[in-house]
């Protein structure tokens, strides 16, 4: 149940996030999850899940972005205190290690986590005997 996510590793200098977000702007992208860390003083590093990620893909490749594209879940979340961990227990206990985690955004309802695993097919079987649930392409809808 895996959906896409791109990682783009960058000069960290002002303006690269905006020339990436007016890059897909201007494509017709909309960006639903984002996540942006600082690697070292000279490189930083974005995730994102898009709404079109065949666009997205053609948008990047044509403006010259540097990227990689993987597989990530998006996993709605209890919202209540330690609701986390009803997704993060199970993976603990099977051993996954979660990469990286970041909301979706433009959801009220339940939150929505992105989770770049070790080991994204154990994850997934795991998460569903534990009644998780998982978005697959559906998400790019909402």
């Amino acid at each position: 149940m895996a959906i896409k996510q791109f990682r783009l590793e960058t000069a960290n200098v002002s303006g690269k996030l905006s020339n990436l977000s007016d890059t897909l702007g201007k494509h017709g992208v909309n960006i639903r999850a984002i996540s942006v860390g600082q690697e070292s003083t000279e490189v930083s590093s974005i995730c994102i899940v898009v709404d079109d990620p065949k666009k997205a893909k053609n948008a990047l490749s044509a403006e010259k972005f540097e990227f990689q594209e993987s597989g990530v879940l998006a996993v709605e979340m209890p919202d209540h205190p330690g609701g986390m961990n009803a997704v993060l227990k199970p993976l603990r206990d099977a051993k996954i290690n979660v990469i990286t985690m970041y909301p979706y955004i433009g959801r009220a309802s339940n939150p929505i986590m992105i989770l770049e695993v070790d080991n994204t097919p154990v994850a997934t079987d795991v998460l569903k005997r534990n009644w998780v649930k998982l978005w697959d392409k559906d998400i790019y809808r909402l």
